[in-house]
């Protein structure tokens, strides 16, 4: 098993911030589908304030890329990343186009 940690920003706006948060409340099947058929084990997602963090536990085969290539052929999933843009932001320093950003672990007890 592997495990993932990335971030990514919210816009600063509390009636979109909970909005965002209703669909998580009730997110949809084919967006749960997609998750456990990509070989995340796991997920979880913290907010502070307008900072989102995720933690995933995955399969030891899990691979971005193929998640993404999964995700760009589902008209579904496609359909959840846009409307999932309108509440979010990119961080800074990430790369253009980039949502979730990946975090580098430095350190483990």
């Amino acid at each position: 098993m592997k495990r993932y940690c990335l971030a990514l920003g919210l816009k600063d706006d509390p009636g979109l911030i909970a909005e965002y948060e209703a669909y998580h409340r009730e997110v949809w099947p084919e967006v749960l589908e997609s998750i456990r058929e990509s070989g995340i084990l796991s997920m979880e997602i913290y907010r502070r304030g307008s900072l989102l963090f995720m933690i995933m536990d995955t399969e030891d085969g899990f691979s971005f890329e193929a998640k993404a290539a999964m995700d760009a052929a589902n008209p579904k999933i496609r359909e959840w990343e846009e409307l999932m843009w309108r509440f979010q932001q990119p961080l800074p320093g990430a790369a253009p186009g980039e949502k979730w950003v990946l975090m580098e672990k430095i350190f483990e007890l």
